[in-house]
C-alpha cells in the first residue's frame, strides 16, 4: 500500500471504450482434404486503445493536453499518498490499545523469566543449555486471535506490532510459515532467527551463537520476541521441535513467542502435547475486519479530505468485493486505489479536486483562471452542471460552483457521522450507511432550492408510528427514539441519549445551522437528568426553528432528537451524485473498475496479439492494416497465422506460413525513432534456416505460456491444439 508514482495512460486511452475499428468478420474455410471448420477470432467492434480515437479526444481537449495530463498525474500521486498515509495511521490507531497491552504483557513475562536464580557469566556464556528445571520451564506465548479467513491483513498487522515492540527496546524476529517448512527442517528457522538478530551471523544453525550475542552488554536485559504471523500455515513437526529447543535455553535466553491463530484450538490441533506443555499461553484478540473497515471508511470516504470519492454503484460493488474476499482490508484498498487511478486518468478536470477542499481558495482560483476554453466548455457541459442555477458559464461561475460543492460535502459528511453514531446501537456498519447515503435514487432533487426529500415520513416518526419503508437511514432515525429491548420498543435510555448528543455536537461543529440546535437540546437533556421524568418532560417546539415541528406544540426529548436528525437528513444529506460538478471528484464507472479488478486476461492477450500494431505505433506496421508485416512481433505474426486454422494446427503448415511472412521480399524498414517499444531483430533474406526455426519455436512457447495453444501430444506429434476461441 505504499504510495508509489505510477505512469497513467492518457485519458484518451481509458475514457472511451467505443472506437471505430473495423470488424474482422468470421471466416469459415475448408482445408483441402479436411472437414474441420477453421475458426477466426471475432474482435469487438471497438478497441479501447485505438490511436484514431485517442487523437480525436486529445484534439478536443486542447493544445496543452500533455500539461494537463501531467497535472492529473501529480494530483493522483499527491491524493493517493495522502490516502495511503491515512489508511496506515487509521489501522495503527485501531490496534494501538492491543499493541500497548501486548507490550505490557511482554515486559511482565520478561521480568518473570529473569526473576529466577541469578546466573554467573560462565553459565550464561556456556555453549549449552542449563540443566536444572529445564523440563518444567515454559515459554511465554501470546496467542493473538485474528478472526480473519485471509492472512493478508494479518501480515501487515504483525509487522506493525513488531515495529512497535522494537521501538520499545525489544529484540524482534519475524518468522513466517516459509521458515518452518519440512524441507529445511529446524535449521531453516534457526538460520532465519540468527540472520535477523545477529549481525554478520555465520550460516550455521547454532544456538550458542545466539547465546553469545545476547550476553553482549548492549543486548542483555531486553526480551527476545519471536513473531509468527500465521501459526496454521507452519509445519507442525518443525514448529514443535523449535519450541522444544528454545525451551531448553529459555533460562539463559528470555525468549517470548507471539503467534497469530485463527481460533483458540489452533495450537491444540497443530502441536503435540509434549510441545504444548512448554508454552505458557495468554490470549489476545485483534479488532474484527468490520471494525477496521468502519474506521477506514470514516477517514477516507466520509470525511472530505482528499478531493476524491466514489459513487453509489462503485460503493456497492466495493462493499460486495470486500465481503466476497473474506473481509480483507487489503482487497478493499486495492479496489479503492484502482478506482482512484481510473478517475484521475479518465476525468479531464480531476486535477481540480485536490484544491476544492482547501480553505484557501487561491490555488483553485488560479487553476480556474488558467483553464483553456475547451476545458471550461467541458465543465459546463457536465450533466450535473446543467441541473444547477443559471449562470454565464464563466470561470468565476466554475469557481463558485466548486466552492459550493466543498460546503455541501462537509455538511453531508457531518450528517453521515451522526447517523453512524446512532447505527452503533444496532451494530450497523458505516459502509452500509455510506452506500445508502450515496444512492441518488432515494432522493428527489429540487433544482430551485436543492432540498432533499426522503421517502420516510418525519411526522410519523415524531409520533412514534414506525414505518421502515424508507430504508436503513429511516431505521436509524427511529432508533434515536426507540430501541429494541426484549422484543418491546422502549425509548432510548437517557445516558445513551446524552452520549449521542455529545458526539453529534462534535460532528456538527462546522455545521452552524445544526450545531446550535444540538447544543440547546444537550442543555435540555442534561437538565432533565436531575430526577425529572423524561416521558412527561415536554419541549416547546417553537424554541427550535424546524419545519418538521410545524403544527405540533410539544415533543418528548427522544422525539425531539429524532426530529432533529430527520431535519439534518432532509436538508443536508444530499447524495454526491446529485451535487453540481460532482464528476470532478466522484468516480462512478463501476464497469471499468470491475473490469480492472476481475478482468479477462486471456481476452486481453488475444486482443493485444491481434492488434499489436496499435501498441507498437511504428509507421511500417501501421501502414499495412490487417496485413501481416515482417516487421511485426514474431508472436503476433504466429497468432494471426493461427486464425487461418481450425482446432488443430499443422506445425509444418504453420512454420512455412511464418517463414514466408518473415522472408517476404517487400519487407519494410522500421525506423527506430518511430517505435517506442523495442522489437526483436528481424531476419534478412539470407537468414539461416536454423535461426528462423529458433524464432518459430520461441513464439510457439510464448503462445503456450499465454494459455492459447496446447503442445503436441503423442498421438498427434505434428499438430498443436488451439484452446482459446472468440473474445
Amino acid at each position: 500500500m505504499s504510495p508509489s508514482p505510477i505512469s497513467m495512460p492518457p485519458s484518451s486511452l481509458v475514457a472511451d471504450d467505443t472506437t471505430g475499428d473495423s470488424v474482422l468478420q468470421k471466416c469459415e474455410r475448408k482445408a483441402a482434404g479436411s472437414t474441420r471448420t477453421r475458426r477466426k477470432i471475432d474482435l469487438p467492434p471497438s478497441s479501447p486503445k485505438s490511436p484514431e480515437k485517442s487523437d480525436a479526444v486529445a484534439s478536443s481537449v486542447g493544445p496543452n493536453d500533455t500539461n494537463y495530463e501531467r497535472l492529473r498525474l501529480e494530483a493522483f500521486n499527491m491524493t493517493w499518498s495522502k490516502i495511503d498515509t491515512t489508511i496506515k495511521e487509521i489501522l495503527t490507531r485501531v490496534h494501538r490499545s492491543l499493541f500497548a497491552e501486548v507490550h505490557q504483557w511482554a515486559l511482565e513475562s520478561f521480568l518473570a523469566l529473569k526473576s529466577g536464580e541469578p546466573r554467573n557469566a560462565f553459565e550464561i556464556q556456556s555453549p549449552y543449555p542449563l540443566l536444572d528445571d529445564v523440563i518444567c520451564k515454559q515459554i511465554p506465548t501470546a496467542m493473538i486471535l485474528t478472526k480473519n479467513a485471509e492472512f493478508v491483513d494479518d501480515m501487515l498487522t504483525f509487522q506493525e506490532l513488531g515495529e512497535h515492540l522494537k521501538s520499545k527496546g525489544c529484540h524482534i524476529a519475524n518468522l513466517s510459515a516459509m521458515d518452518f517448512c519440512a524441507k529445511d527442517g529446524i535449521a531453516g528457522c534457526l538460520r532465519s532467527l540468527l540472520r535477523q538478530l545477529v549481525m554478520d551471523a555465520p550460516d550455521l544453525a547454532d544456538m550458542s551463537v545466539l547465546s553469545s550475542w545476547y550476553c553482549e552488554p548492549e543486548n542483555y536485559d531486553h526480551p527476545v520476541i519471536i513473531v509468527i504471523d500465521d501459526m496454521e500455515r507452519c509445519c507442525g513437526a518443525i514448529l514443535a521441535d523449535f519450541i522444544r529447543l528454545l525451551s531448553e535455553w529459555v533460562m539463559k535466553l528470555p525468549v517470548i513467542f507471539i503467534m497469530g491463530v485463527a481460533t483458540t484450538d489452533t495450537a491444540k490441533k497443530l502441536l503435540p502435547s509434549d510441545a504444548l506443555q512448554h508454552l505458557q499461553s495468554s490470549k489476545f484478540t485483534l479488532g474484527s475486519p468490520l471494525e477496521r473497515m468502519n474506521a477506514l471508511v470514516e477517514a477516507v470516504l466520509v470525511k472530505p479530505s482528499f478531493g476524491f470519492n466514489i459513487g453509489h454503484n462503485v460503493a456497492v460493488f466495493m462493499r460486495n468485493y470486500f465481503l466476497g474476499h473474506d473481509g480483507t482490508i487489503t482487497s478493499f484498498v486495492r479496489a479503492l486505489k484502482l478506482a482512484c487511478v481510473k478517475h484521475f486518468s479518465m476525468e479531464p478536470l480531476s486535477f481540480l479536486g485536490i484544491d476544492i477542499l482547501d480553505e484557501n481558495q487561491v490555488f483553485l482560483h488560479g487553476k480556474c483562471d488558467a483553464l483553456p476554453d475547451s476545458l471550461l466548455k467541458y465543465a459546463f457541459n457536465l450533466p450535473s452542471s446543467k441541473r444547477g442555477k443559471d449562470c454565464t458559464n464563466s470561470r468565476d461561475d466554475l469557481e463558485e460552483g466548486l466552492s459550493d460543492l466543498r460546503k455541501l460535502l462537509k455538511a453531508w459528511s457531518s450528517v453521515i457521522l451522526c447517523l453512524y453514531e446512532v447505527g452503533k446501537h444496532n451494530k450497523i456498519q458505516l459502509l452500509d450507511i455510506f452506500c445508502e447515503a450515496t444512492d441518488p435514487t432515494l432522493s428527489s432533487l429540487d433544482p430551485s432550492n436543492h432540498k432533499l426529500e426522503r421517502s420516510f415520513n418525519g411526522q410519523n416518526l415524531a409520533e412514534g408510528r414506525l414505518d421502515f419503508k424508507g430504508g436503513l437511514i429511516s431505521q436509524l432515525i427511529h432508533t434515536v427514539r426507540y430501541v429494541l429491548c426484549r422484543i418491546h420498543l422502549v425509548e432510548l435510555p437517557l445516558s445513551s441519549l446524552i452520549k449521542l448528543l455529545d458526539l453529534w455536537s462534535i460532528h456538527t461543529e462546522e455545521l452552524c445551522e445544526v450545531h446550535g440546535e444540538v447544543r440547546e437540546l444537550q442543555s435540555v437533556v442534561k437538565s432533565s437528568n436531575n430526577g425529572n421524568n423524561l416521558k412527561e418532560r415536554q419541549i416547546d417546539c417553537h424554541r427550535m426553528s424546524m419545519s418538521l415541528c410545524a403544527g405540533r406544540t410539544s415533543l418528548s426529548v427522544n422525539g425531539k432528537a429524532a426530529a432533529l436528525l430527520d431535519y439534518m437528513v432532509r436538508k443536508f444529506l444530499m447524495p454526491i451524485e446529485c451535487l453540481c460538478f460532482h464528476e470532478i471528484i466522484c468516480f462512478r464507472n463501476v464497469d471499468i473498475l470491475q473490469s480492472a479488478l476481475i478482468g479477462n486476461p486471456r481476452r486481453n492477450i488475444q486482443i493485444d496479439l491481434m492488434k499489436s500494431t496499435t501498441y507498437m505505433k511504428c509507421s511500417c506496421c501501421c501502414s499495412t492494416e490487417n496485413v501481416l508485416s515482417p516487421t511485426m512481433h514474431d508472436t503476433s505474426v504466429m497468432y494471426n497465422l493461427a486464425q487461418e486454422h481450425g482446432d488443430l494446427i499443422s506445425l509444418q503448415d504453420w512454420y512455412h506460413s511464418f517463414k514466408s511472412t518473415v522472408l517476404s521480399t517487400n519487407k519494410l524498414k522500421c525506423p527506430l525513432q518511430h517505435s517506442p517499444m523495442s522489437k526483436k531483430v528481424k531476419s534478412s533474406p539470407s537468414e539461416s534456416e536454423a535461426s528462423i526455426q529458433a524464432r518459430f519455436c520461441r513464439a510457439v512457447i510464448e503462445l503456450q505460456i499465454a494459455g492459447l495453444i496446447r503442445m503436441p501430444s503423442k498421438k498427434r506429434p505434428d499438430f498443436v491444439q488451439r484452446v482459446a476461441f472468440g473474445l
